[in-house]
């Protein structure tokens, strides 16, 4: 069973599987599939917008598909989760992010 497979098959068990929805927009961002991928993201954010680490990812994914706007608008929904959660590492690594848009 492949890992995109394993991963459909997790998330068929358990839709709210944050980290499992999050690998498998990474698996499909790794197979070139950047529509899936955002699909995913978007889904984890709408269920679990305190989980981290898609925002930076997401903001990329924006960022890779020329929409600035958008990518700074996540990342800047996430520098106010990750204060929330007193995550300074995330914080400022969404703050860098930000700092080298433009």
């Amino acid at each position: 069973m492949s890992r995109l497979e394993s991963l459909l098959e997790i998330l068929k068990n358990d839709e709210n599987d944050a980290f499992s929805r999050y690998a498998l927009a990474l698996e499909y961002m790794s197979m070139n599939e950047p529509e899936k991928a955002k699909t995913e993201y978007l889904k984890l954010l709408k269920n679990q917008p305190t989980y981290l680490p898609v925002y930076y990812q997401l903001g990329k994914l924006y960022e890779h598909e020329g929409d600035l706007e958008e990518a700074k608008n996540i990342y800047n929904k996430g520098l106010f989760v990750a204060s929330s959660q007193n995550e300074l590492h995330t914080k400022n690594e969404l703050q860098e992010a930000i700092d080298n848009l433009y």
